[in-house]
């Protein structure tokens, strides 16, 4: 017998929604507080070399575990819609499926992490003072990184379930953990940039170890036993079918990413500083985008399961406006005291000029982020991640590269690279209102299970 407490399928639709999100959102805001602390840290401690090798992280690293985290989703699409459907059986199989994946991919990860760091690094043409702390820095974050794929695999698998609390409890021990081991590596021994990384992995590993326990003592049927853990065909098939989509389009949009990183890159050490601190800061702004985006999945895929069309509905309206607002109130924040916040990072003023630039013409289209990104959580949530993956692929990928491309032989100046985000942001969150009042998305599991 499952717990209610975990089902999003009874009680008022903004309650159990928002019951979910806070939890999430909090979780979000420590995850976060990884690589900002880092970020912080070797700023303060080390030298502004340090800081740009660490600040410039967010998007290499992003597309070396995104594709995995894109197998997580597709896992937790699954598993979502079997326990809406209370299919306890195939829900069982695609939790110790899901897992199995996760290990193996993890190992993978790590290794290619590893050893293709340097050779990636020179590609995004990262200047010749930052490359060895660069180097240091993500080697020592990809010796983990198995800890972090299997950290989204299990939070993945307690999401999907409707247990958002739990993970908030682990992150907040982590991140506990984190800071002091900054503060010791970094600041206390002066073990350099790569200690800050080391840091990061070893409290990631926590995280990952603590959901496991949980999982491994919960009693209720998405409970985890090691001799389970393998390979089910049918399951492995149908959560690559939801997860390639997403991990497809997850790693292109990070790589189009590192296109707009490496001309970042190609206007010194000053806007590698200024952005990437902005791209901390940037993180913290999309945590409200991420929590109603992560509720919204599972939302979807379990009233689905349980074949409530008319509450899916309701949630989705209501999600899309709360997370809409509160991400244009926090970009409009952004926007006022962008000078103070890019400060915490650096006190060079050659490199907040940079960071408020860039922070002030993204920070107003918040918003359309936040929409685009719903709709996509709704089209994953529903079985159809196809039509995300096209989307962003077209606006994210395609888009973005050519935009710079071309926007820089024209005009050379920083604020051209910024404008690239908000201009597909745009574009996807058009095409996205299109497909959602035109297509019949809703129904889409129902197809499925007439065809089987």
């Amino acid at each position: 017998m499952v717990s209610k407490q975990h089902s999003l399928t009874q009680g008022p639709i903004w309650k159990v929604i928002l019951l979910f999100a806070l939890p999430v959102f909090l979780g979000n805001v420590l995850q976060q507080l990884y690589n900002t602390f880092d970020a912080w840290c070797v700023g303060n401690y080390i030298d502004d070399n340090a800081l740009a090798a660490v600040s410039s992280s967010g998007n290499l690293s992003f597309m070396m575990v995104s594709f995995f985290q894109g197998l997580s989703m597709g896992a937790g699409v699954l598993i979502a819609r079997t326990f809406g459907a209370k299919d306890y059986n195939t829900m069982e199989k695609a939790i110790h499926t899901a897992i199995a994946l996760g290990l193996v991919v993890g190992v993978l990860l790590t290794v290619v992490g590893v050893a293709f760091t340097p050779v990636i690094l020179q590609w995004m043409n990262t200047p010749k003072e930052v490359l060895p702390q660069s180097i240091s820095y993500f080697r020592c974050y990809f010796y983990g990184a198995i800890f972090t794929v299997m950290y989204n695999i299990l939070v993945g698998i307690l999401h999907a379930v409707g247990n958002s609390k739990h993970p908030l409890y682990y992150l907040l021990f982590s991140s506990i953990l984190n800071v002091v081991l900054d503060m010791v590596f970094v600041a206390g021994l002066g073990l350099g940039v790569g200690s800050a990384g080391i840091a990061t992995t070893i409290s990631q590993g926590f995280s990952a170890l603590l959901c496991l326990l949980h999982l491994l003592k919960v009693d209720a049927p998405y409970r985890v036993c090691f001799r389970k853990i393998r390979f089910h065909k049918q399951s492995l098939v149908q959560i690559l079918r939801y997860g390639v989509p997403s991990g497809v389009q997850n790693s292109v949009i990070a790589l189009a990413n590192v296109v707009v990183q490496t001309n970042i890159n190609s206007f010194g050490k000053a806007a590698m500083a200024g952005c990437g601190s902005y791209s901390k800061l940037e993180g913290f702004a999309f945590l409200p985008v991420l929590c109603f985006t992560q509720a919204l999945s599972t939302f979807v895929g379990q009233n689905l399961g349980a074949g409530q069309h008319a509450r899916v509905k309701k949630g989705v309206a209501f999600s899309v406006v709360c997370s809409c607002s509160m991400a244009e109130i926090i970009g409009l924040l952004s926007y006022l005291f962008a000078p103070q916040l890019i400060g915490l990072f650096t006190d060079s003023a050659e490199a907040i000029d940079y960071g408020v630039r860039h922070m002030r013409t993204i920070s107003l289209f918040y918003c359309l982020l936040a929409l685009s990104h719903c709709i996509a959580s709704v089209m994953r949530g529903a079985g159809k991640a196809t039509v995300p993956m096209f989307v962003m692929l077209g606006c994210w990928c395609a888009l973005r590269m050519t935009y710079v491309t071309v926007a820089l032989k024209f005009v050379n100046e920083l604020t051209t690279v910024s404008w690239v985000y908000p201009i597909t942001w745009a574009c996807s969150s058009i095409i996205f209102l299109i497909y959602f009042f035109t297509a019949d998305w809703i129904h889409n599991f129902d197809r499925e299970l007439k065809k089987a």
